[in-house]
């Protein structure tokens, strides 16, 4: 029996084995990019994990100089009085990040992209235009 060449093939055959071999090229790019996106959700996961103990640990050393600046104020002031001026300067910050944060949400609203929208109307007006003109 003969081998058959690409010459001797009909066009349907290599249209058909292009499809053939289309489809499994996409499916083993697809597997590919799973595994991918596996091993970079892990890696993420840790990351983020990471990043949140190293924001603990920072939070218990802000503490703590707010406890040193608390301990120095009361060399001078009765420590009642010294822990209490920490506390306001703390609550005054918070109240200022809150008001900042909530102009920036104010800012952002409404959530919708407005601008993609309104050039996506624009778009379908005009190809509505050019079709019935």
């Amino acid at each position: 029996m003969a081998v058959q060449t690409a010459n001797d093939r009909s066009i349907s055959e290599l249209v058909q084995q292009l499809s053939a071999q289309t489809g499994e090229l996409v499916r083993q790019e697809l597997r590919l990019a799973q595994v991918e996106m596996q091993e970079k959700g892990k890696r993420a996961g840790i990351g983020a994990g990471l990043f949140g103990g190293a924001g603990l640990v920072a939070l218990y050393g802000v503490g703590f100089l707010l406890a040193a600046a608390a301990m120095l104020l009361a060399t001078a002031l009765e420590p009642w009085i010294a822990v209490a001026i920490v506390g306001g300067v703390l609550l005054l910050l918070g109240g200022l990040l809150a008001l900042t944060g909530k102009k920036q949400v104010d800012q952002a609203m409404p959530l919708a992209p407005e601008q993609a929208i309104e050039t996506t109307k624009q778009d379908i007006d005009h190809v509505k235009a050019r079709a019935s003109g």
